[in-house]
């Protein structure tokens, strides 16, 4: 990958005596998938934070597209407009509909007109298998189909990033694969994501590489067959004898 989208270096972090992030350095190229995993605890879903500066670093640079996080103001909404974000809750707006919820940034922050907007709503939840939903309440929908909506609204910003945090963690299991599936679809499509996540399928199919965290470090980043067949760190080996042999 010759173009970075996102670059860390040297990034520290502290939740009060908390050491969280230590000295972080990452690099994730223009459509690439980079896979976030480790134990829980470890930092991952801080370092996928502070991208978007959801969490302030206490030192190091993050930079977007060659550029540092601004740290307020205009200049930041402005970055968190291009930097889609996809949580495990899925933050809908309940008094407003599926297609309300989706285009409600595009219409405030991008300036587009209501018919393109509802234009671009739907094309999106056509994407994410939910055109039949565009008039329902969030109430009506199940976790499943309220994520894919979350996704759908990210995409709706046209981002340069999508970050993911464990956005499958509250779904119940028969709900997972329709949201993984959806995220699959947008790897293939050359969308630049990164995902904090549990499901090792997910990593397996659809990342470019797979970084491994504990205890606030990147302790190893490798290609995903190379990751899971062959760890080459005695805590990677650990993590994933726990978590593989069930």
């Amino acid at each position: 990958m010759d173009e970075q989208l996102v670059e860390m270096v040297e990034v520290q972090k502290h939740f009060g005596p908390l050491h969280v992030l230590k000295d972080i350095d990452l690099t994730v190229g223009r459509a690439e998938v980079v896979v976030v995993i480790g134990p829980s605890g470890s930092g991952k879903s801080t370092l996928c934070r502070t991208i978007n500066r959801l969490e302030p670093i206490d030192s190091g640079t993050i930079l977007i597209e060659g550029e540092a996080i601004p740290e307020e103001g205009s200049a930041l909404a402005r970055l968190r407009a291009d930097i889609g974000m996809v949580f495990q809750s899925f933050n809908l707006f309940s008094h407003m509909s599926v297609l309300q919820n989706v285009t409600l940034g595009p219409a405030k922050v991008r300036g587009l007109k209501r018919s393109e907007a509802n234009e671009r709503g739907h094309e999106l939840l056509a994407r994410v298998g939910l055109s039949e939903k565009a008039d329902a309440m969030p109430a009506e929908l199940s976790g499943g189909q309220q994520q894919r909506v979350a996704i759908a609204r990210a995409l709706a910003m046209d981002p340069k990033l999508i970050l993911f945090d464990e956005p499958t963690s509250a779904l119940d299991p028969e709900m997972i694969s329709e949201v993984l599936d959806v995220m699959v679809g947008l790897a293939t499509s050359g969308m630049t994501m990164i995902v904090v996540t549990h499901e090792m399928g997910f990593a397996r199919k659809a990342a470019n590489r797979v970084v491994f965290m504990d205890e606030g470090e990147i302790v190893e980043t490798q290609e995903p067959s190379a990751f899971f067949d062959a760890p080459t760190s005695a805590r990677a080996k650990d993590f994933l004898s726990k978590i593989l042999s069930h």
